[in-house]
């Protein structure tokens, strides 16, 4: 028969649900945090998420609390965290998950972790370019850079703030400069483009897209995003007109979203409401499939730090495949980030002249991410 439990602990052990403590606090409660699950606990891998109170960060976090391979998810923001946790940590998975709030707590939310997922920043809005978005979250990805180098040196990263063709060389310089930078676990997330590809293809060819497999090299930027299609699996051919339309669609599914969100505002408020309406057209920027992505290759990268083979996805990372420092292209994954950079393999004409237009780019904005640190 177990012990009795004082009614005081019980009334505190709800209250630090209901109201998670400061840290200040949680050094005088009867009952801390970290002492909350004495049982129960699953085993597995600790995950940060920074930027969970944002539009691609709830539904992520919501999606890595559903992975068997987490025992702890922390989720950090500078707004809304407690509320997001409180609802996550409701769901019946194993993870246990924490929240933290603001600058002050960013040490304790990356203490320990062993992958650090990073969608924070701000969304592209209509008539918003992703060169828009560096100048803002340039500085936001150096911060939280800043702390992990300091707190959790030896964690994967993901990166998924944009744009990623340059905040991912900009946490580069980060931890070049605090002398902790390992090429091979530092990722930028493209799997988005792939997930694009993958499902725009099975369309045209009326296939499961779950049975399709495109390669996307390059960045994640429009014509930086090169898919592969003369690699696509199953093998299958295309004409002209269809190479065409499915390169351009999926270098532009970002914008795809944010349009259709535009027009949905335009029709249903703009002559009602005025065109201040307008600015709220950017919550329909792309937040549901890049949670979905970004969810699907930290699982990856978790199943690799496992130990599990043959883990092979597309990212943005340090490379010797092109005389690029940084691109994307397929990696093997395994228990210390990347293991293999895989080659290119066979490009047909189109694919070639693609690629120069996508290095030329690319080439400028790593460029733009490593002289904002040096600066």
């Amino acid at each position: 028969m177990e012990p009795r439990v004082d009614p005081s602990q019980r009334i505190a052990r709800i209250a630090s649900h209901l109201h998670p403590p400061t840290s200040q606090m949680e050094e005088i409660s009867l009952l801390r945090r970290s002492d909350c699950r004495a049982k129960g606990g699953a085993p597995g891998f600790k995950v940060a998420i920074l930027g969970a109170a944002g539009g691609i960060g709830q539904p992520l976090a919501m999606l890595v609390k559903m992975n068997p391979l987490v025992s702890l998810l922390h989720l950090y923001d500078v707004v809304n965290t407690p509320g997001v946790t409180a609802d996550i940590s409701h769901m019946n998975t194993g993870a246990v998950v924490r929240g933290f709030l603001g600058q002050p707590q960013l040490e304790s939310a990356l203490t320990g972790m062993d992958l650090i997922i990073i969608p924070a920043g701000v969304p592209r809005k209509p008539g918003m370019t992703r060169d828009d978005l560096f100048n803002i979250n340039a500085g936001i990805v150096r911060t939280l850079c800043e702390g992990i180098a300091k707190c959790c040196p030896g964690a994967i990263v993901n990166l998924i703030s944009n744009p990623v063709n340059s905040t991912v060389p900009i946490a580069a310089e980060v931890f070049k400069n605090a002398g902790t930078y390992n090429p091979k676990r530092l990722l930028g997330v493209t799997t988005l483009d792939v997930a694009r590809a993958n499902t725009f293809v099975a369309e045209v060819l009326g296939l499961d897209p779950r049975e399709v497999n495109v390669p996307v090299v390059g960045g994640h930027a429009g014509v930086t995003i090169l898919p592969l299609l003369s690699q696509v699996n199953p093998p299958c051919s295309f004409t002209p007109e269809e190479i065409t339309y499915l390169t351009d669609r999926i270098q532009n599914g970002g914008t795809e979203v944010v349009e259709a969100s535009t027009i949905w505002f335009l029709k249903h408020f703009l002559g009602a409401c005025g065109t201040h309406m307008l600015a709220k057209a950017g919550a329909g920027s792309a937040t549901l499939s890049m949670a979905y992505a970004a969810a699907k290759f930290a699982d990856a990268c978790l199943r690799g730090m496992r130990g599990d083979a043959g883990i092979v996805e597309c990212a943005y990372v340090a490379s010797q495949v092109t005389e690029l420092p940084f691109f994307a292209s397929k990696v093997r994954l395994g228990r210390a980030g990347i293991e293999e950079m895989l080659p290119l393999g066979p490009l047909n004409q189109f694919e070639r002249a693609g690629l120069e237009k996508a290095k030329k780019e690319l080439a400028e904005s790593i460029q733009k991410g490593i002289s904002f640190v040096k600066k």
